[in-house]
């Protein structure tokens, strides 16, 4: 998804930040991942168009756009986070540990488990983006076939 259909300048704008180029080319980076992108990738992509940027510039552009709602972020469990741009629609990703392949899941499908978690802890979950890992299906089916 495009940052440009968020209407990212006026969320900026109303929220009391200036838009500036250094943060048009940080979520031009994002956008330019295609999904979940890190911060080592959106600093090389940002520094092969301004060797100015700073990977402080991005930390704090990517926290500002979290907060505005603009960006995603997601632990992938290996301590790194990941960022993509909001889509419309909560989503969550199963992964693979194995092969990496990574799936969509709807909030749809997950609204029960946060239900039932309000309703047995009295906790109410409010991640929007949830990443759950294990093994795809090719991959237990592989790993079943490889057991003599």
């Amino acid at each position: 998804m495009s940052h440009y259909k968020l209407n990212y300048e006026d969320v900026l704008r109303e929220a009391g930040h200036r838009v500036t180029n250094q943060r048009v080319l940080i979520l031009d980076a994002v956008c330019e991942g295609e999904g979940h992108t890190t911060i080592g990738q959106i600093y090389a992509r940002t520094r092969s168009k301004d060797r100015s940027i700073d990977r402080s510039t991005i930390y704090r552009a990517l926290k500002l756009f979290v907060e505005l709602g603009l960006v995603v972020s997601a632990d992938t469990g290996a301590g790194e986070l990941m960022y993509e741009i909001s889509k419309p629609k909560q989503h969550h990703h199963l992964v693979c540990r194995q092969c990496g392949k990574e799936q969509e899941v709807g909030q749809q499908v997950m609204q029960a488990m946060f239900e039932q978690v309000q309703n047995e802890y009295q906790f109410r979950v409010d991640t929007d983006h949830l990443i759950l890992f294990g093994l795809c299906s090719n991959c237990r089916s592989a790993a079943n076939d490889s057991v003599p």
